[in-house]
């Protein structure tokens, strides 16, 4: 019998999980008696601050298909979002957050193109309800420029909702970098994959964990992760300055032969060096935003450290207790 497992990492989303489970289990129930696959929900707590973990536990304990996972602290959801699929074991995985905005009702559909044999099914949103038209423009703008900057193409207005088939699953847990765009990698990995279109939901409760700040480190995680265009783009500036600041300097010269040198353009002088001076620092930040990145790798730390990985009920009677607990500060590189 083959095995779908839905991972759905959490940060402080203990309003919406008893819903969110609630839609979840009836499509458990659907896929259970249409495909007589079994199913499992892997919940992963990403060092909530709320009732997030305890209502995980509350749901295990009522559901055998619910296995739960608590992370050491807050790690972000990228490294929460790698800790579920490395503790996923199913022959398909779907990654869905909790929020109810990406629809669980839509897991079937992704079954039906897994089954004729796409190895990623990811949802594209078509609407974004309960959002602000600027974060629908920023949103949009950035899917656009990392389309033009990546050679890696990243479908557009696509999140993390998506199914993804064993071996698709198998070749992402090879990747491990630690600044982790999971978007990006999920269509680095490449195999066959398949876009369904949804409208997305308002979130169910609670607010969006990402504020414009956070967005815009996001975006640039996404950007210098899979570009180097940036690097490029300080090249081509500081050229690009360099011939005018020549061509300047060909204007006074000649000015001064002609008419004569009377230490005059002190204005003009402040704006050529303080310009000059904003792209040289313009383009060390880039710089650094690089090495700072390998700077981090090179400490090779683990991605994350698990506190708590309680397997679901029917996980430990089918393998017969062979899944322990897993031991408190656990680290996975």
């Amino acid at each position: 019998m083959s095995k779908l497992c839905v991972v759905v990492p959490a940060y402080n989303e203990g309003e919406s999980l008893r819903e969110f489970h609630a839609r979840l289990a009836a499509v458990f129930d659907q896929i259970a008696g249409k495909l007589a696959m079994q199913c499992e929900a892997l919940y992963v707590d990403d060092g909530s601050r709320d009732d997030t973990y305890a209502v995980m536990c509350g749901l295990r304990e009522a559901d055998p298909r619910v296995a739960t996972l608590k992370l050491a602290r807050n790690f972000g959801k990228e490294l929460a979002l790698t800790a579920g699929l490395d503790a996923a074991d199913a022959d398909a995985i779907v990654v869905i957050d909790a929020d109810l905005q990406d629809p669980p009702e839509l897991i079937p559909a992704f079954l039906d193109h897994w089954r004729e044999g796409y190895d990623v099914v990811y949802g594209t949103r078509s609407t974004r309800a309960g959002e602000t038209r600027l974060k629908k423009f920023t949103s949009a703008a950035f899917y656009r420029v990392m389309e033009r900057l990546s050679a890696t193409p990243v479908p557009r207005d696509t999140g993390d909702f998506r199914l993804m088939s064993r071996r698709a699953l198998d070749a992402l847990k090879r990747l491990r970098e630690r600044q982790r765009f999971m978007k990006g990698l999920f269509t680095w990995i490449g195999y066959k994959q398949k876009s369904v279109v949804y409208e997305r939901d308002a979130r169910f409760a609670g607010e969006s964990k990402f504020n414009y700040w956070r967005l815009w480190n996001f975006a640039l995680e996404g950007i210098t992760s899979f570009s180097t265009a940036p690097l490029k783009l300080a090249t081509y500036v500081g050229l690009g300055t360099a011939g005018l600041a020549f061509v300047y300097a060909l204007w006074v010269f000649g000015k001064a032969l002609l008419l004569g040198d009377r230490v005059q353009g002190y204005p003009t002088l402040m704006l050529v060096i303080l310009f000059l001076g904003g792209v040289q620092l313009m383009a060390l930040g880039m710089i650094g935003e690089y090495l700072g990145r390998m700077y981090i790798e090179t400490k090779q730390r683990p991605l994350y450290l698990i506190d708590e990985l309680m397997p679901a009920a029917q996980a430990e009677q089918t393998h017969a207790g062979k899944m322990p607990r897993q031991p408190a500060a656990a680290g996975v590189n």
